[in-house]
């Protein structure tokens, strides 16, 4: 199929994790001038996990800094090009899809929307002060530095838990910090959790604020149901309450839910015809790896059929 006189590429795709590479092997094997573009780390949000052990055809598991470079390594393999920019902006202008970036703007016949989701911040006095000083979004990345340290972990979902078992292997202990009076996490993780002699919970509590000097030294917090408010000592906080999608230059130009994450149909086409989505920026996303595959997959294979058109 070759490239159209008026576009600089035949597909476009936004996002490097799972979603977004597996889109592109498809794409790249099926020889349509294709390019990736990937605002940070190749391999998306998975590379922060330390160990994958649910994606098939690692029976040991696989770290996910390894799982993102072998999916990266096979897109680029079948001539996938790739670009290192963060997209601020969709324009739709008939059947071309501008594609606008900090490098420049680069057009497409049909876009795959694969930016994934980001982590939600407490929005709390001394947050921002101290992202990078002792507060944190990811235990993978930086729970080295508190080896042997108090530290504290915001969230009840699957993702605190696992970032709180990651840290009791390197930290003295381990507080886990959530708004509710139960976990959100699967039984199993739950079950680990709770089993650690390193990890202890306060349920119902709130952060209403990050205290320290240089670096973090402590959390005031907030009981929900006395209103009660207290302190912790601790020299490390990790952020765990959520994600949201990376939509917010789509407002207005495909259809979002309430949350912000994209719509699309069984093809993974959004209402806009040659705009797709896929992983975890799409609406009711399983939100696992092989699923964003899939859906990368899919998105790529009805890329191609509507290119085909």
């Amino acid at each position: 199929m070759g490239k159209s006189a008026n576009t600089d590429y035949e597909l476009i795709i936004v996002g490097g994790g799972p979603a977004g590479l597996t889109a592109g092997i498809y794409a790249a094997r099926s020889r349509l001038n294709c390019l990736l573009i990937e605002k940070g780390m190749f391999g998306g949000m998975i590379v922060t996990a330390e160990l994958v052990e649910n994606f098939p055809g690692f029976p040991d598991g696989i770290s996910g800094y390894d799982l993102g470079e072998l999916l990266y390594q096979q897109a680029v393999r079948f001539g996938l090009k790739t670009q290192t920019a963060e997209v601020t902006a969709l324009e739709l202008h008939n059947a071309q899809k501008l594609v606008k970036t900090g490098e420049g703007t680069v057009s497409a016949k049909a876009v795959i929307l694969a930016g994934g989701s980001e982590r939600i911040k407490l929005d709390v006095p001394g947050e921002a002060k101290y992202t990078g000083r002792g507060v944190s979004y990811c235990a993978t990345c930086d729970g080295a530095f508190f080896q042997d340290a108090k530290v504290a972990v915001i969230g009840g979902g699957n993702s605190a838990v696992i970032e709180a078992l990651q840290l009791a292997k390197l930290a003295q202990k381990v507080t886990v910090i959530h708004r509710r009076d139960q976990l959100r996490a699967t039984r199993a993780n739950q079950e680990k959790a709770f089993a650690e002699p390193k990890i202890e919970f306060l349920w119902n509590t709130v952060v209403k604020a990050v205290e320290g000097g240089d670096f973090v030294q402590g959390l005031r917090l907030r009981d929900v149901v006395t209103g009660k408010e207290s302190t912790l000592d601790v020299a490390g906080v990790f952020v765990s309450v959520g994600l949201k999608p990376n939509t917010g230059y789509l407002k207005g130009v495909v259809p979002l839910d309430d949350y912000g994450y994209i719509i699309t149909d069984k093809k993974m086409e959004t209402e806009v015809p040659g705009v797709f989505a896929a992983g975890d920026i799409r609406y009711e996303s399983g939100r696992q790896s092989i699923i964003a595959a899939g859906d990368g997959a899919t998105a790529a294979i009805f890329a191609e059929r509507y290119l085909g058109q």
